[in-house]
Parts: structure tokens; C-alpha cells; sequence
């Protein structure tokens, strides 16, 4: 039987934490508000990652790490579709494009951003599932989940810190009467000022920007602390609490839930 549970009870972070302490093989699934994750492991190892149905072939990885030209990309797709990610790697290895090391690098790192996407998923359920392998037609790496497990961790306090601040993304902003002149943003501050409207909420600028949860709420954050923004509510809507990280702030209520998990999950 999988494990199963939920997002409010356990972060990401502290199943990854879990998985490599108890050096698991298998897949971790998680269902978020709007896509599924699948994040395989080898004897507690990241070894593949996928958020819905994202392109991440190996020639598609490649060619965004610039390592593939577009006219060399496009060849791939088309005269190699049918062939495997193993196959075409050793293709490329052989004709000299890239090397083993650069497949096994780029790869790590486009697995890696993948699961630091699921970081600010607060909403949803997990399982892990033992008997559910890392695809055997992809190139597998093994990659230590500390690193990743201590970036997750400085997030979630940020985005705790944050959340405390800004409590509901169904709230809108207004601009205060400071004028924008002589203002240093970035292009991620331009674009979230360029929907700022009463009527506009902060979810709705964050869909419109691709954005997260925890990238809308730093920005909004920077741009309340520099006195630009004020937050108001939208005429005729009822916010709703937003979700905790944790069911409860007691550490150690948070300490024997996570222990409990541990017994579970080594007994798979």
C-alpha cells in the first residue's frame, strides 16, 4: 500500500528529507492545485522529475541549456522522435555534440529546478509509491537531496515570513500617490506594476505573470516596503484564510508527525 498524505500536514522539503534518510527507491507523486509531479528516487537519490506534461526530453533539455542549436534542436525532433533518451544520448556522444557530462549536468540541473517548482506547494496530496520505478526509457541521474532539501528549507521560512505579511493573494493592490519616476524595478516588478488595478487581484496578477505563490508575494512585498503599493479589498469579494504550512506551530507536534512519517515510509 502507498503512502499517502497531505500537503498541510508535511512540506516538500520534509519529504525529501524523509526519503533520503530513509534511502528509498521509488516515486514520489504529488498532486498540486493545478498539475500532478512525479519525482522518482534511487536509494534516497533524485533520480528523474516531471510537473505535468512539461517537455523535459533530453534534447529539449539540452537545446534550453544552449548546449543544441535551434537548426540542430529541430533535426533531433524531427529525423530521432522515436528514439529513446538513452539512445539519442549515446547518438550525440558518439557524433561529437556533447558530452557524457554535459547530458548528466544539464540533466541534474533541469531535474533540481523541477522540484524546487513544488516548493510553494501548499495545496494538495502526496504519495510515494515503491513499486513505481524512474522510467527505464530516460536517462536516470543520482543526484544528493541535501542541497536541495536545504534551499527548500530557507524557502519555506521565507515563505512563512512572507505569508505572515501578506496573509491572502485574494486581496488587490492600489498605487499611493508616490510617483514612479526615478524608481529602479526589474522586468518581474514592471510586469506585476503594469497590472496593478483595484479590480485586479493579487492571484490574478500572479496567473497573468506565470508567477508563484512565494515570486508575487516577494515582489509585492518589496513594493509595499518601498511605499509604491497599498493593499485593498475588492469590492464584493470575501477572502478566505489562507493555508498554513503546518496544521499546527507547536514544534514538537510538528516533531512527532514527522517521526511517524519516517516509521511509515522505512516500512514501505
Amino acid at each position: 500500500m502507498a503512502l499517502r498524505g497531505n500537503l498541510r500536514d508535511f512540506t516538500i522539503t520534509q519529504l525529501l528529507n524523509l526519503i533520503n534518510l530513509a534511502g528509498k527507491t521509488g516515486t514520489l507523486v504529488v498532486d498540486g492545485p493545478a498539475d500532478q509531479a512525479h519525482v522518482a528516487f534511487s536509494n534516497g537519490k533524485l533520480a528523474f522529475a516531471r510537473v505535468g506534461q512539461d517537455d523535459n526530453r533530453l534534447a529539449t533539455v539540452l537545446h534550453r541549456a544552449n548546449k543544441l542549436t535551434v537548426n540542430q534542436y529541430r533535426a533531433l525532433v524531427e529525423r530521432a522522435g522515436e528514439m529513446t533518451d538513452k539512445e539519442l544520448g549515446l547518438l550525440l556522444i558518439n557524433a561529437g555534440y556533447v558530452t557524457q557530462e554535459d547530458i548528466l549536468i544539464n540533466l541534474q540541473e533541469y531535474f533540481a529546478g523541477t522540484v524546487r517548482r513544488l516548493y510553494t506547494w501548499v495545496e494538495g496530496s502526496f504519495r510515494f509509491e515503491a513499486d513505481l520505478l524512474p522510467p527505464d526509457d530516460r536517462i536516470n541521474v543520482r543526484l544528493d537531496l541535501e542541497n536541495l532539501i536545504i534551499e527548500g528549507s530557507r524557502q519555506l521560512h521565507e515563505w512563512e515570513q512572507l505569508q505572515d505579511e501578506i496573509p491572502s493573494l485574494e486581496m488587490a493592490l492600489k498605487f499611493t500617490d508616490r510617483p514612479l519616476k526615478n524608481v529602479n524595478l526589474s522586468v518581474e516588478e514592471w510586469r506585476v506594476v503594469s497590472y496593478i488595478n483595484p479590480k485586479n487581484t493579487m492571484k490574478q496578477i500572479a496567473s497573468a505573470n506565470k508567477m508563484n505563490y512565494l515570486e508575487i508575494r516577494r515582489i509585492v512585498y518589496a513594493l509595499l516596503q518601498a511605499g509604491l503599493v497599498d493593499i485593498v479589498r475588492p469590492e464584493g469579494v470575501t477572502v478566505a484564510p489562507s493555508p498554513k504550512m503546518f496544521p499546527t506551530r507547536d514544534k514538537e507536534e510538528q516533531k512527532s508527525l514527522v517521526n511517524k512519517l519516517i516509521g511509515r515510509i522505512r516500512s514501505l
